[in-house]
């Protein structure tokens, strides 16, 4: 009951940040192009929850080595290195609207296009509400949120809780596969950035930065 509690007062301190954050948008001189999403459509979008994607959809992904998939870390180089999930990328949400030499955003080849499915992600789920939310303002598409960030990847795939003698089947089978997920990702061990395999193919843009950011 107090993990529910506590999951409930996450998501409205969450949407009370991403709620004024839009109206912050909504208010702004208008100086956006026709090819932007106006803040009224914004604010509609961020009542769906359509954009969150979950822990076990993540590890099912890894797991499964697909390859229209591309995991975001939107935290800062130094954290990345540390630890990242296996397989992303790191662009920081300070840089994550940079532009390049021609004004063009640096990263609108990974952030608006319709191959990969993005995962941003963070240590919470905030920073990733946040880049979610100017990209959208932008009208870039097929960028998605894991649930709970990295917090919410520990408390389920790394430890997965027992659901109880009284567990559904579902919650059972989401329960054994949880456990095959943590065992493939080394248990309570995190993985280092120099073990983490392999990153997810990128098409790079010509002349363009280097994907690891920088602050």
């Amino acid at each position: 009951m107090k993990d529910i509690k506590n999951t409930k007062k996450r998501y409205i301190v969450i949407n009370i940040i991403m709620v004024g954050l839009a109206a912050w948008l909504l208010f702004l001189p208008e100086r956006y192009d026709s090819s932007e999403l106006e803040a009224g459509n914004l604010l509609v979008e961020m009542n769906r929850t359509t954009r969150y994607l979950s822990t076990d959809y993540v590890a099912d992904k890894i797991v499964s080595q697909d390859k229209f998939t591309m995991l975001i870390d939107l935290r800062t180089p130094e954290e990345y290195n540390e630890f990242h999930l296996q397989g992303a990328i790191n662009i920081p949400l300070a840089n994550i609207l940079d532009k390049d030499e021609e004004g063009d955003y640096a990263w609108e080849y990974i952030l608006n296009q319709d191959i990969y499915t993005n995962v941003f992600y963070s240590n919470g789920t905030v920073y990733a509400s946040q880049a979610w939310m100017l990209l959208r303002r932008l009208n870039f598409k097929n960028n998605y949120i894991m649930e709970g960030g990295l917090n919410e990847w520990f408390n389920t795939i790394i430890y997965p809780p027992h659901p109880g003698v009284e567990a559904s089947d579902a919650q059972m089978a989401q329960y054994t596969f949880r456990q095959a997920a943590s065992l493939y990702f080394g248990g309570a061990a995190p993985q280092s950035s120099s073990s983490a395999g392999t990153p997810m193919p990128v098409v790079k843009k010509k002349n363009n930065k280097k994907e690891e950011g920088g602050c």
